[in-house]
């Protein structure tokens, strides 16, 4: 990319996540209804569709792109998911946090030994789990794999999830012009998912590179 183009997707992404941090408490705060309603378009719906029907369970796999908040709300209005979060420092952030994303459906699992648990059992019962696979691990819980040609620090759960046999879905929520709500983005890995974990890793990266380039100047 030339550095005109670099700079214009750099302003946008600024600008994208001041819009994120105005655009939580209308989620966290609106009954579910409410805020799956702000979902003004979905694209790909019958890839969801033919996983739920396969039975298998589905990992939607979620970067920081757009709004990924909504994402697994719009799901959790229709079928169950177990989404990861990892619990911020701060005690009252996380009573925020767990008030916010408080759905019928919608089970948090925190990013720990035990929250992993709870995703294999969700799958085991053929549903849907949810987690951002561009989340900066813990040390010694990662592997250095490329990303946009550069070495990242890329987390292996994601990949791991991809060896129980689920369905993979990519999925991202665009923020629309002007204010107008989000287009929800849903498609099946462009490439098999396959081989050792280090590999499977490497191949989800491609994945996400895949999407931001949809979306650059929306990537958080």
């Amino acid at each position: 990319l030339s550095a005109k183009t670099r700079a214009a997707c750099c302003r946008a992404a600024i600008a994208a996540a001041g819009r994120m941090s105005l655009e939580l408490p209308k989620i966290w705060l609106n009954p579910l209804e409410a805020a799956v309603g702000m979902m003004r378009d979905v694209i790909g719906w019958e890839v969801v569709e033919a996983a739920q029907a396969a039975g298998k369970g589905i990992v939607f796999l979620t970067p920081h792109l757009g709004c990924f908040e909504l994402t697994a709300q719009y799901y959790s209005a229709r079928a169950p998911i177990t989404v990861l979060y990892r619990p911020p420092r701060y005690a009252v952030l996380q009573e925020m946090i767990e008030a916010g994303r408080a759905r019928p459906m919608l089970h948090l699992a925190a990013a720990d030994l035990s929250g992993v648990r709870n995703l294999m059992k969700a799958l085991r019962r053929g549903e849907a789990v949810g987690l951002l696979p561009d989340q900066a691990p813990k040390m010694g819980e990662g592997k250095w794999l490329p990303f946009f040609g550069k070495p990242a620090y890329t987390m292996t759960l994601a990949a791991r999830l991809t060896e129980t046999g689920a369905a993979v879905v990519f999925a991202f929520g665009e923020r629309l012009p002007g204010g107008a709500g989000y287009r929800l983005h849903l498609r099946g890995p462009l490439a098999p998912i396959e081989g050792d974990l280090a590999t499977r890793a490497a191949a989800i990266n491609r994945e996400i590179e895949a999407l931001v380039r949809d979306c650059p100047g929306q990537y958080l």
